[in-house]
């Protein structure tokens, strides 16, 4: 079983539950700031999720940004012009430093960030950090997360919380939701895949 691929699936699974969850239901407007594996998953499980009539790309390198657009059918543009209508945002980057500020968010817009996932790297700055935050492990983001340790965000819930209705969703707030990954999810992903294999055998 593929590793690599279950965690660039659930990553993206994981999201699109968030972005069900977050995002107002009434959504025109994807930006995916990046245009690797995590870039192209995103695409894919958010339009399962929610109707897009147009998706801005952005990466750091404009002939990629350039290439992943024509591949899924999107426009590639800075990372301003590609965020400021945008209703939904997804940053899967390997960036160390802030490439989404806060002040170019839509109010009211979802965010979905999956890179970073260190402790001394960051994609969003403090402005964007002080909206309503959600994480997949508190636990997990007050140790590993650049964009919560270095902006001294507040966290309002686990993202599980909110699933279970535990906590309000905030879902008319701009809202954050700061992806780790856990390894629960992987081992849910691979026991899907797993039984999928054996019930059609």
């Amino acid at each position: 079983m593929d590793g690599r691929l279950i965690t660039e699936m659930r990553t993206a699974a994981v999201s699109a539950a968030a972005t069900k969850l977050l995002a107002s239901p009434d959504v025109k407007i994807l930006a995916i700031l990046g245009s690797g594996v995590q870039a192209r998953s995103h695409a894919e499980a958010l339009r399962l999720v929610r109707d897009f009539n147009e998706i801005h790309i952005w990466s750091p390198t404009r002939e990629h940004a350039e290439r992943f657009a024509r591949e899924i059918g999107a426009k590639a543009m800075s990372g301003e012009e590609a965020v400021r209508e945008a209703d939904v945002v997804v940053t899967a980057t390997n960036s160390k430093t802030s490439i989404l500020r806060g002040a170019w968010l839509k109010p009211g817009c979802h965010v979905n960030a999956v890179g970073a996932c260190r402790p001394d790297w960051r994609e969003l700055d403090d402005d964007a950090m002080a909206n309503v935050v959600f994480v997949d492990s508190r636990e997990g983001a007050l140790k590993e997360s650049g964009d919560i340790i270095l902006s001294g965000a507040a966290i309002h819930a686990e993202l599980g919380e909110a699933l279970a209705g535990k906590v309000p969703s905030r879902a008319s707030e701009t809202t954050i939701f700061k992806s780790l990954g856990m390894a629960v999810e992987d081992i849910a992903a691979a026991i899907l895949v797993y039984r999928s294999v054996v019930t059609e055998n």
